[in-house]
C-alpha cells in the first residue's frame, strides 16, 4: 500500500512535470512566433509565404531560422554591408556613453581613427573646446575630418554626429532619468553606415572628392531649455565661413537616427527650405532603387547639424532622419532620448537601405 502511494505520487508529478514543461515550451514559441511576425513586419520582409510558414512551425529554433533567412537573403542583395554597419553600431554602443569630453568618447575616437585609417582615409582631428554646462569647466572636444582623394578641390560631405546625450532625459519613468543613454539610433547609426559607407570610398573614381565628418557636441545637454545643442558643427561651419579649410562643398548629406527598425524617413522641412534640389537628388535615387521607406512627403521641422552648414557655412545641406521611432500607429512612446535606444531597436536592414542609397547617390555625384 505505501508502495502504490508512492508509486502513485511518482507517477502524479512526473506528469504534472511534463505538462508545465509542454505548456512553457508553448509559450516559448508563440512569443518567438509574435517576436518574428513583429520584426519581419516592422522591416518590409514579411511575405504571404514567409507568413504561413512562420505560422506553421512548431518551434522556437524553426521560427528563428526562418527570421534569419529571411534577413539574410535581404541582406545578401545589397552590396553595402548593412550587417557589418549594424555591427559597428553594436561596438560603439558597448563602449557605453560617447558624451563629449568623456572617457567613452576618447575610446570612441581612437576606435574610429584606427578604423578610417585601415581604409586608406586621411584623418584630421579638428580640435576646440567648450564650456561645460554644469560646471563652467573646458570641455575638450574633436571633429572628424575624414577625407578620400584630398587632391580633389570640389568635394561632397556626409556627416553625423557621434557623441550621446549625457542622459535618457526623455525616458517615460523619471527614475530613469539620470540611467546610461547608450544612443543606438541616436549617435552609433550614423557612425556605423559612415564606417561601412567607408569601404568603398577609395575606389570612387571621378573629379569630385568625399569628406566624412562626424561632429562633437551635437548634444552635451544637460537641460533643454539652458544649454546649446549643435556645438562641434558650429565650430565647423564657422572654419568653413572663415576660409580656415581647403575643401570646397558642392553639397552636405546628414544621417540622423537611421537604423529604426520601422524605418520611415520623410523629407525634412529645413531641409527642403534649405536645399530642396538636394533633398529632390537623394530621394530620388532611393525612388530609382526601390527604396519605399523614403517617403516623397514633408514631416518634421528638425533643428539638426546641418542648419549651422546651410545658416553659416552656406554649403547646401540636408538631413535624413527618422524622427518617428517608432512609428506613432505602434502605440509605443518613442524611443528618442530614453533607455530604449539600445541596438535591440535597430536593424541592419535599415542601415542596408540608407546605406545603399548613399552609396548611390555618392557614385553619381563623383561620376563614378
Amino acid at each position: 500500500m505505501t508502495g502504490a502511494m508512492i508509486g502513485g505520487c511518482g507517477g502524479g508529478a512526473v506528469g504534472e512535470s511534463d505538462a508545465l514543461a509542454s505548456s512553457s515550451d508553448s509559450s516559448r514559441t508563440i512569443a518567438a512566433r509574435r517576436d518574428a511576425l513583429k520584426e519581419l513586419t516592422a522591416t518590409a520582409l514579411i511575405t504571404a509565404d514567409l507568413r504561413l510558414k512562420i505560422e506553421a512551425a512548431d518551434s522556437v529554433a524553426q521560427i528563428q531560422s526562418l527570421t534569419t533567412q529571411a534577413i539574410d537573403a535581404f541582406l545578401a542583395e545589397h552590396e553595402f554591408d548593412g550587417k557589418a554597419a549594424f555591427k559597428m553600431l553594436e561596438k560603439v554602443c558597448a563602449l557605453g556613453s560617447r558624451t563629449s569630453g568623456s572617457d567613452g568618447m576618447r575610446k570612441q575616437q581612437e576606435l574610429l581613427l584606427d578604423t578610417f585609417e585601415k581604409l586608406d582615409a586621411e584623418v584630421e582631428m579638428q580640435l576646440f573646446s567648450a564650456r561645460h554646462p554644469i560646471d563652467g569647466s573646458a570641455v575638450p572636444m574633436a571633429n572628424m575630418i575624414i577625407q578620400w582623394h584630398p587632391n580633389r578641390t570640389k568635394r561632397v560631405m556626409l556627416c553625423a554626429h557621434y557623441d550621446t546625450r549625457p542622459f535618457p532625459d526623455n525616458d517615460p519613468d523619471p527614475d530613469k532619468h539620470k540611467a546610461l543613454f547608450v544612443g543606438a539610433n541616436d549617435g552609433a547609426s550614423g557612425v556605423g553606415l559612415l564606417v561601412e559607407l567607408g569601404r568603398f570610398m577609395k575606389d570612387l573614381q571621378g573629379d569630385v572628392g568625399v569628406d566624412f565628418v562626424l561632429f562633437d557636441g551635437e548634444e552635451l545637454v544637460f537641460e533643454s531649455q539652458r544649454d546649446p545643442f549643435f556645438l562641434g558643427s558650429e565650430h565647423f561651419a564657422r572654419e568653413v565661413a572663415a576660409g580656415a579649410l581647403e575643401q570646397q562643398y558642392e553639397a552636405a548629406v546628414l544621417l540622423d537616427m537611421v537604423a529604426d527598425k520601422e524605418l520611415q524617413l520623410y523629407q525634412e522641412i529645413n531641409s527642403c527650405r534649405y536645399a530642396n534640389d538636394l533633398v529632390q537628388e537623394v530621394w530620388g535615387v532611393a525612388r530609382r532603387l526601390g527604396i519605399r521607406q523614403f517617403f516623397s512627403r514633408r514631416r518634421h521641422e528638425v533643428r539638426d547639424d546641418h542648419l549651422a552648414l546651410n545658416e553659416i557655412a552656406r554649403i547646401p545641406a540636408i538631413d535624413i532622419i527618422d524622427f518617428d521611432y517608432p512609428r506613432p500607429s505602434s502605440g509605443r512612446t518613442t524611443y528618442w532620448h530614453t533607455t530604449n535606444d539600445v541596438p535591440q531597436n535597430c536593424s541592419a536592414v535599415s542601415l542596408a537601405r540608407v546605406g545603399t542609397v548613399m552609396l548611390e547617390w555618392l557614385r553619381q555625384r563623383v561620376g563614378n
